[in-house]
């Protein structure tokens, strides 16, 4: 389409979006009670870094050097056993007893202390049971400090540096708690079967509730951009195509706009926000699924605007002009003398620039 036309198109289309208007049907407004019911929550579209995450799963492991092994340097016996598998020890605390085969009566013994604070992983002795020095009695490991290792795609590793890639890490065992880790190195050596490759991220663990083995997800951040506008995922609605979300009135209270988006990128939190969306702007979040299918407080639009505003409004929301406070008078003028309506002024424009569109086309075709 010729430039031209679409600049005719466009002007034709203005005052028929404007004569048309569409806030009532788009705007839902609660009363107090709607608004406890569906727990309402609001959230900034505001601009700032967002992050580019690739989502994997994984496990958690143990730090190969906190993990210590108790043995014997003498051959005997197991005589007590302080401690079971699942005991918390510190560093120095008693743990097995071993009478040794030297005569005597009783035999010498020796007491084993552990070496680390940590857990008592395994043991692998029981009571009376003979020991060599080539025994391994206890496996201790020292908890505060873990390894979260993700599965990452190979085609992603190009975009994960170790000491400067960080990811977030959520553990079914800790709740609601995310960890945060720093990538220390990729694995020796990649899956063939599933295309992936370990990505190693060392944790804190300071109330000590990770183990060993626990499955772990994973959102690690390959990329970030500056002064996106993006919104939390859960004010989000609609089929991909017609994205919405909800949009807290600036004039009235308890009330929501059902505006149309688009959308960009989205990581695990937050999506992209392109166009239909000012930096600043409320957006639903908590209960905005259900304020989707809700039917407002019984108040309508024109009513709340005409309490808002001390003075009346049409029903679709928009300001009474002129020629309807005419109209509406009881000494109105009748038709024949009356001024032009903006209905009337709409049509005279519209059949002006129609005009000016046909001799456009008509020049150009001699």
């Amino acid at each position: 389409m010729k430039p031209i036309f679409r600049s005719l198109l466009f002007t034709l289309a203005l005052p028929l979006a404007l004569l048309a208007g569409d806030r009532g049907d788009r705007t839902i407004i609660l009363d107090e009670a709607g608004m406890k019911n569906l727990g309402i929550a609001f959230a900034l579209a505001e601009e700032s870094d967002f992050e580019k995450t690739i989502f994997a799963i994984g496990r958690i492991e143990e730090v190969p050097e906190n993990h210590a092994v108790l043995a014997s340097r003498i051959p005997g016996r197991v005589v007590e056993m302080m401690v079971q598998p699942g005991t918390m020890v510190t560093a120095g605390q008693e743990l097995v007893r071993i009478e040794s085969r030297q005569p005597g009566n009783p035999p010498p013994s020796i007491t084993l202390k552990s070496p680390i604070d940590g857990l008592v992983l395994e043991s692998h002795v029981r009571l009376g049971e003979p020991v060599e020095p080539s025994n391994e009695l206890l496996d201790i490991l020292d908890l505060r400090q873990m390894l979260a290792v993700a599965r990452v795609p190979e085609h992603e590793a190009a975009n994960l540096e170790a000491g400067k890639t960080t990811a977030r890490i959520r553990v079914a065992a800790l709740g609601e708690q995310i960890l945060t880790g720093t990538l220390t190195r990729l694995g020796t050596s990649a899956d063939r079967e599933s295309g992936s490759i370990d990505a190693v991220f060392r944790v804190g663990n300071p109330d000590l509730r990770l183990r060993p083995g626990m499955r772990a997800e994973f959102s690690i951040a390959s990329s970030v951009r500056k002064n996106v506008l993006a919104i939390p995922r859960e004010a989000l609605h609609g089929d991909p195509a017609n994205r919405v979300v909800y949009v807290k009135d600036f004039d009235l209270s308890n009330a929501f706009l059902r505006t149309p988006v688009q959308t960009g990128t989205r990581n695990e939190e937050f999506v992209e926000i392109k166009n239909g969306l000012f930096p600043g702007d409320e957006v639903v979040t908590t209960g905005s699924y259900l304020l989707g299918f809700s039917g407002g407080g019984g108040i309508s639009l024109k009513e709340a605007l005409d309490a808002a505003h001390g003075h009346e409004h049409n029903e679709d929301g928009s300001e009474i002009t002129a020629s309807q406070t005419s109209a509406a008078s009881p000494d109105a003028a009748s038709p024949s003398t009356s001024g032009p309506s903006l209905l009337t002024l709409f049509f005279a424009t519209t059949s002006a620039v129609l005009l000016v569109l046909l001799l456009l086309t008509r020049r150009k075709s001699h």
